[in-house]
């Protein structure tokens, strides 16, 4: 099963081109990496797989996230699919909130469940995103106190109570140190097989590490030969 589908995706701005063309195929199950050059648009492509683009940019092409057609959707058809395609940010943003419900954040507005359930999907999910044991007796302070790599993966296991079928990463070591950076590393690691992944990094290195493939994007300021 292909998870996510883009052929000759590209985002212009007033005419001027973006981002892309690009085209892949992301199977389910597996890690695809994206890389480029700076100002080749990797976040960017992210926010237009999900329908996330700021106002004066437009979407071009074909792109299909689990069976959505994102560029030609309207605007209130998306909610739904950025529940089982989530974006996590480059930069871990985390709620003036405790811990568990930093994590129940989003479930607790998709699913309605009893308060028990409701946490046992961010237990399972502190779980899966590898950081259960550094704060399962601190669930109820604040979530700022963490580090910046457990608030890293916070917000995995935030995107992971959701329980999606894909997970969109913009860059999600770049603020690390590289203790975090492992860390981070060996959470996305574990997901392969179980969760679908697109992630972008400028780490060449890391790309090679996490992922079964990756596709590079072309410089759209760079003349075609």
């Amino acid at each position: 099963m292909t998870a996510i589908r883009v052929r000759d995706l590209a985002v212009s701005a007033t005419g001027r081109r973006l981002v892309g063309p690009v085209s892949f195929e992301l199977p389910a199950g597996s890690v695809l990496g994206l890389r480029g050059p700076s100002g080749s648009g990797k976040s960017t492509l992210l926010r237009a797989l999900v329908g996330l683009l700021p106002p004066g940019l437009d979407a071009g092409g074909h792109a299909e996230v689990l069976g959505a057609d994102v560029v030609r959707a309207r605007p209130g058809d998306l909610p739904s699919l950025r529940a089982r395609a989530v974006l996590v940010g480059q930069v871990p943003v985390v709620f003036p909130a405790s811990v568990l419900a930093n994590a129940a954040f989003a479930v607790r507005h998709q699913v309605r469940a009893p308060k028990g359930e409701l946490r046992a999907r961010c237990r399972a999910a502190l779980e899966e995103a590898g950081l259960w044991d550094e704060v399962a007796d601190r669930l109820d302070a604040p979530a700022h106190q963490l580090s910046i790599g457990q608030r890293q993966r916070l917000c995995l296991a935030r995107a992971l109570a959701l329980d999606p079928s894909v997970l969109l990463l913009d860059e999600p070591t770049s603020a690390l140190d590289p203790t975090a950076t492992a860390a981070v590393e060996a959470t996305v690691a574990s997901l392969r097989g179980r969760r679908t992944v697109l992630v972008v990094s400028h780490d060449a290195a890391q790309l090679e590490r996490l992922c079964d493939d990756v596709v590079t994007l072309p410089d759209p300021f760079r003349a075609p030969p």
